[in-house]
């Protein structure tokens, strides 16, 4: 039960030699969490450790077929949400619906969608909480000081560069697991908003 995950959640911390940081403010109930950086499959469960002893019950996507068969229940209670790529409106839309359907939700994104080394982000995270209308919250794991947790929550204000420009300041510094693998903190839509020189 729940004692036990905590339980496994300390002991994976302790072994690792990882601590949680006390977040400055409240996770909020409704929200969409960057994870960063991502650049080991080890910064997933990493995080999830750290968000069972922080208290912040995390949720994430998976491909449907995860969900299928005897997993999926054990995947949802480790909760995991199936993406349905064929809903009407497409992915955003139909996971920004879950937030209507649920009291609590807090939804896990990786904002570089790729454990190597990326050139951007990809913006998904930003369309959800937009269309949503919840905040970013900034989760963190930081190699050089060996600890991680939840960062400021920011609210999709509509101007792209300088929200991304308050994302960046946060993760300024901030080391991943495989060190050289976490790329520029950018979105290809930014791209679009610069003036042609």
């Amino acid at each position: 039960g729940a004692a036990m995950s905590m339980l496994l959640a300390r002991f994976w911390l302790f072994i690792w030699r990882w601590q949680a940081v006390e977040p400055a403010e409240p996770v909020p109930a409704h929200c969409v969490m960057i994870a960063a950086p991502h650049t080991t499959n080890w910064d997933f469960p990493l995080t999830l450790a750290l968000a069972k002893v922080s208290g912040v019950p995390v949720s994430w996507l998976g491909k449907r077929t995860l969900f299928k068969g005897p997993m999926g229940p054990i995947m949802r209670r480790l909760g995991g949400v199936a993406i349905d790529r064929s809903a009407p409106g497409g992915m955003v839309a139909s996971l920004a619906n879950e937030f209507s359907v649920r009291d609590q939700l807090a939804l896990l994104v990786p904002a570089e969608g790729t454990r190597s080394r990326t050139e951007y982000w990809k913006s998904g995270f930003y369309r959800i909480a937009e269309q949503a209308q919840v905040p970013i919250v900034l989760a963190f794991v930081d190699r050089a000081t060996r600890t991680g947790g939840f960062g400021p929550a920011i609210t999709a204000s509509g101007d792209i560069v300088a929200d991304m420009d308050r994302i960046r300041a946060f993760y300024e510094g901030k080391e991943g697991l495989k060190a050289g693998r976490f790329g520029p903190i950018r979105l290809k839509e930014e791209a679009a908003d610069e003036p042609v020189t």
